[in-house]
């Protein structure tokens, strides 16, 4: 397997260091040659982890997306969502021909609201059998520091997703692998709305107790919809039995749904619960952008999380309140005050 990486921020670099400590080349496309050259020189992205030493023997560094996909036969993405569209728009439907996706993007792209494989499909004329997922719980940062951390691989294809997890597989670094490729995606999104949540009401100055029971709801309301669009592996404690061990299949929902909601609502590094946490204080929108100057994907993704499920019909008092808040200036005390009696 010959790997390609488009994207050069936390979470793409993140991915390549797990990809070389593990000994395997990487064709990395970066933002631009400055950057590549810097890399080649000085061994580290000097925007993003800069703590992260690479062996550089194992990079082959280009800023040029088709050079990379005409180099490998497997592509990463790992792109902010409201800047896919921009990387692969130009490119030919003829370089995905034949080759594995593997999409890291954790949001939705937001003027079509679609998914990254649905567009692949469409635009590209791509066969989403050689598509696939990598989710969390997992954050950059404690990448960066060899924190032991798990990794979710989605594929329709379940063989090729496990081929492709193997090269995951380093001492600080689990994997897990199923085929729920539309279930995981659309909770990546959700969880990065409930996260940006969790950071107003932190802003807000409620406390633990709220908190626990804001995710609660966050998680129940996850499932709702979840189920409304057709996902069924998503109850944690439901298990089947293996006939021949006699042991308990693992149940994914528990890392990939709850984890991934936990972690982005409760981390520090979390970019959503960063940004709630600034419009909680009192920050608009666009101040809290600016001081980041790093994307939430939780922002983009309520407009796109209320706009389809206005179709889908699922009961979202938590989701829609952050949306009012972001887009409608809902005033964030306001908006709170409004769902605290629906939480139980």
């Amino acid at each position: 397997m010959t790997i390609g990486m488009i994207g050069s921020g936390s979470w793409g670099t993140a991915l390549v260091k797990i990809l070389t400590d593990g000994q395997h080349p990487v064709h990395w496309c970066v933002r631009n040659e400055a950057m590549a050259a810097h890399i080649r020189s000085r061994r580290h992205n000097p925007h993003y982890l800069g703590t992260v030493q690479f062996n550089t023997s194992l990079l082959t560094l280009s800023h040029d997306p088709v050079e990379v996909l005409q180099s490998c036969d497997t592509v990463m993405i790992a792109i902010p969502s409201a800047y896919v569209l921009d990387a692969l728009d130009p490119l030919p439907a003829s370089l995905f021909a034949g080759k594995q996706v593997v999409s890291a993007v954790k949001g939705i792209l937001p003027l079509q609201n679609m998914l990254v494989n649905d567009y692949l499909c469409r635009e590209k004329g791509f066969d989403i059998n050689r598509y696939f997922t990598v989710m969390g719980p997992c954050h950059a940062e404690e990448v960066a520091a060899e924190k032991l951390s798990y990794l979710t691989f989605s594929g329709l294809d379940q063989a090729s997703a496990e081929a492709i997890a193997a090269h995951f597989q380093t001492p600080y670094l689990n994997t897990v692998v199923n085929t729920d490729v539309y279930g995981v995606q659309f909770a990546a999104i959700l969880k990065n709305i409930y996260a940006l949540g969790a950071g107003i009401a932190h802003g807000l100055e409620y406390g633990d107790n709220f908190l626990s029971v804001f995710i609660a709801n966050a998680a129940d309301e996850m499932a709702g919809f979840l189920r409304k669009v057709g996902i069924r592996n998503i109850e944690v404690g439901v298990h089947t039995e293996d006939p021949l061990h006699h042991r308990k299949s693992p149940n994914y929902a528990a890392s990939v749904y709850l984890g991934d909601l936990l972690v982005t609502c409760y981390s520090l590094f979390s970019r959503n619960r960063t940004f709630g946490n600034m419009i909680g204080k009192g920050y608009s929108v666009q101040a809290a952008q600016l001081e980041m100057n790093m994307v939430a994907e939780g922002y983009n993704a309520s407009r796109s999380i209320y706009q389809i499920n206005r179709d889908i019909g699922a009961e979202m008092p938590i989701a829609e309140t952050v949306y009012r808040i972001l887009w409608e200036q809902l005033s964030p005390a306001q908006g709170f005050r409004s769902i605290e009696p629906s939480l139980m």
